[in-house]
């Protein structure tokens, strides 16, 4: 088996790392302070093929394999893994568009999200309905000019900063075959928004819910067929979660990379803290933990690129371990920090808060245990 990446591979990582560290990690506390990013960003970002790194080059994406969009979110995540996880929310939007649009909505909408002239949201998760996503109650009704959207998003990064949301809603009955997807435009009537969420983490990335009250959709906003939408908000996910898992990573490697050349210089009983042998088997620890979550993070990608049959059970796998490997790792760095970890100047903090909600979304890790099980009794 062969675990090193090509050289093309290789060279996609390095570029995203280069840009992180020169045009995010600078500006990631700021960004944070002032609970927004600025929009100025993207299209330099758009610039390198971010805006669309899984669209197909003959739509003017970048057409990346998942497992080299993997190594973007996690050379960004390095400088700041909320930034990164908020382009993997356009990227899946864009991806969504390309598969599932038609050519008039593919002609309206991809050209923008892929030099992200325009930013988009993903609309699933509702203040009802969270991990059970197909009980979503937001409905839209038929009307002469196509749909009146009516009900709430919740906890949708980007709510009141985006240019256009993915929302999936109920065309038709109960359940996920009642559930379709539409595209709708910021300013739209009938768009509102609520307040800014006071968070945890993710504080750089504005999240609010998102209202529509009788909202104007036309009907060639509709995302492929009606009834089809829970499928295709499904089908992100695989993905999603390795994204999610990656920025996890990316976190975990700054964070111990700054750890290590902390304690390089702190010194304690006449010797830098790095000389003390416990102290090193925690380092060795973290390191372990770290290789056998990029190993674990990589082969899953590497089955859905491959569409491997069993591609959705270590996708749930590799969220779930690499997201709880990189929350233990960050924190473990704080603590190997002192009170110097818990102080906003070091960065560290900001880790540890940012990373927490991995945990949570693109499927909470509960939902990736009842994956992973569900796999193990079918092939029992």
């Amino acid at each position: 088996m062969d675990f090193a990446l090509s050289e093309e591979a290789q060279a996609v990582f390095d570029m995203a790392r280069d840009f992180g560290q020169a045009e995010i990690a600078p500006h990631a506390q700021a960004w944070e302070r002032a609970g927004t990013i600025p929009k100025e960003l993207w299209p330099k970002l758009a610039a390198l093929g971010f805006g669309g790194l899984y669209v197909s080059e003959e739509k003017g994406g970048s057409g990346l394999s998942r497992l080299e969009a993997t190594l973007v979110f996690e050379a960004l995540a390095q400088a700041c893994p909320s930034v990164s996880a908020f382009l993997s929310i356009h990227n899946m939007c864009a991806k969504m568009i390309e598969l599932y649009g038609s050519d008039d909505l593919q002609a309206r909408y991809l050209p923008a999200a892929l030099s992200m002239e325009k930013f988009f949201s993903y609309c699933l998760t509702e203040p009802g309905s969270g991990s059970d996503a197909a009980a979503l109650k937001t409905r839209a009704e038929r009307t002469n000019e196509g749909y009146a959207l009516t009900g709430s998003k919740a906890f949708i990064s980007g709510g009141g900063y985006s240019d256009a949301y993915v929302v999936m809603c109920r065309t038709g009955g109960d359940g996920p075959k009642g559930i379709s997807a539409v595209i709708v435009d910021d300013g739209a009537p009938g768009l509102s928004f609520g307040g800014l969420e006071d968070k945890m983490g993710w504080r750089s990335q504005p999240t609010r819910q998102v209202q529509f009250d009788a909202c104007a959709v036309p009907a060639a906003n509709l995302l492929g067929e009606e009834g089809q939408g829970f499928r295709y908000a499904m089908a992100g996910l695989d993905g999603g979660r390795l994204n999610i898992a990656a920025c996890s990573l990316g976190a975990a490697e700054a964070a111990l990379a700054a750890t290590l050349s902390y304690m390089g210089e702190r010194q304690a009983f006449g010797r830098s803290i790095d000389q003390f042998q416990a102290l090193q088997f925690r380092l060795a620890d973290m390191e372990i933990e770290l290789e056998a979550a990029r190993v674990m993070l990589r082969q899953a990608a590497w089955k859905l690129d491959t569409g491997a049959p069993d591609a959705t059970k270590h996708c749930a796998m590799a969220k779930k371990f690499v997201t709880e490997a990189g929350s233990r790792i960050v924190d473990q760095c704080l603590q190997l920090h002192g009170g110097y970890g818990y102080l906003a100047d070091y960065g560290i903090e900001k880790l540890v808060r940012d990373l927490r909600v991995h945990q949570i979304l693109e499927g909470t890790n509960e939902i990736m245990r009842m994956i992973v099980a569900r796999h193990m009794l079918a092939a029992r």
